[in-house]
């Protein structure tokens, strides 16, 4: 038999319809395990952190910045415009500033405790002090903590892996930091990431 005779005696085989179930069988046996395996695959991949970020949040808590309180020695700068020595204050700031206070180049010279008629502001006054916007400091011990960790008058402070909202009184803050009076005890854990009430949270160390 030549091998054209046996290609031609192949090909009447599998025209037979036992033939063709056979293949159609292999075929969609290959299809399945196709499909089979495409899924597993999209399963492990849904159980890995990495394509589940939301997922694993929910399950281990989200990942936050945060910061151990602890009274310490901060400082706090108050802004003071200058111009011929003079700096003019409302009576809600007027409490902040006090005669020898540092102003960086210069010191206050004194703090008037009665208003200013023509301005209507309180009056400080410096000694050999260049114009311009100057800093006061001051110092005071406490729990100093970002501005960006308070919301109104509260922060959130971790609970057994949770976010908890806690009231505060604030002492006194500048553009950086805010000085906790009341509210905040030594080794409470302040979050300085955005979060809400409740949360769960896992604490970044």
């Amino acid at each position: 038999m030549t091998i054209t005779e046996r290609i031609e005696n192949i090909v009447k085989k599998l025209k037979t319809r036992k033939s063709k179930n056979i293949i159609y069988l292999i075929l969609a046996i290959v299809t399945l395990a196709a499909f089979s395996y495409r899924f597993y695959k999209v399963a492990s991949e849904n159980n890995t952190d990495v394509f589940n970020i939301v997922r694993n949040d929910l399950k281990n808590g989200t990942p936050v910045d945060a910061v151990e309180m602890n009274k310490i020695d901060g400082v706090l700068y108050e802004p003071i415009t200058i111009k011929n020595n003079r700096g003019y204050v409302s009576g809600v700031r007027v409490i902040l500033f006090k005669s020898g206070q540092d102003l960086g180049d210069c010191k206050i010279a004194s703090v008037s405790r009665d208003i200013d008629l023509d301005s209507g502001m309180y009056v400080i006054k410096t000694a050999k002090c260049s114009d311009g916007l100057k800093y006061a400091r001051i110092k005071k011990n406490g729990f100093y903590v970002p501005t960006s960790a308070v919301h109104g008058n509260s922060v959130y402070v971790a609970d057994n892996g949770f976010a908890r909202a806690r009231d505060i009184k604030i002492a006194g803050r500048d553009i950086q930091n805010v000085l906790i009076e009341n509210g905040i005890d030594a080794g409470d854990v302040v979050i300085l990431s955005d979060v809400k009430d409740g949360q769960k949270i896992r604490v970044i160390k």
